[in-house]
């Protein structure tokens, strides 16, 4: 499994033939979400909605997303209190961290 973070957009290989990618140009709403299920499993998700509903979800510490977050932050009305909110959860929840204005 890797994820490449590119000027095109996002893409992460699940390792089974399955590609999930979504294109910066088509990238409608930023979430993460958060599960109880930490914290020796993957408990925090990046989800990068697409047109479509087509997307990519990435788990925080994946091989290659180190410069997600960076990028995410650079898109315009990016809400960083979403984020802390996000890392302060240890339960199931969903935080909307970005949505493409219309």
């Amino acid at each position: 499994m890797g994820i490449v973070i590119d000027d095109l957009g996002v893409r992460r290989d699940l390792g089974d033939g399955t590609i999930e990618e979504v294109a910066w140009k088509d990238l409608t709403q930023v979430q993460i979400v958060t599960t109880d299920e930490g914290p020796f499993v993957d408990d925090v998700f990046f989800l990068l909605v697409g047109a479509g509903g087509k997307g990519v979800c990435v788990p925080q510490g994946a091989p290659g997303s180190d410069p997600l977050l960076e990028r995410l932050q650079a898109l315009p009305n990016f809400d960083n209190d979403q984020v802390v909110q996000a890392m302060m959860s240890s339960g199931n929840a969903r935080f909307v961290c970005w949505k493409k204005e219309p």
